[in-house]
């Protein structure tokens, strides 16, 4: 799968991969491990959920 929404990549994979700008590489890949996980919906309840949001997000070349 492919996304641009961080919170759905991390409620529904099990594995995520940050790719850099163009010509891009692979900057990061996080294995996403929650707890008791389940449905998409309560799996951003998660304690780990903004744990990886916070760490996907500073790994996205982003100029906010």
């Amino acid at each position: 799968m492919v996304s641009h929404d961080i919170a759905e990549a991390i409620s529904m994979s099990d594995r995520i991969v940050v790719l850099s700008k163009r010509p891009c590489y692979i900057k990061n890949i996080y294995n996403i491990n929650l707890t008791n996980k389940q449905t998409p919906i309560e799996n951003r309840k998660a304690k780990e959920f903004s744990d990886y949001y916070n760490k996907i997000w500073k790994d996205l070349d982003i100029n906010v």
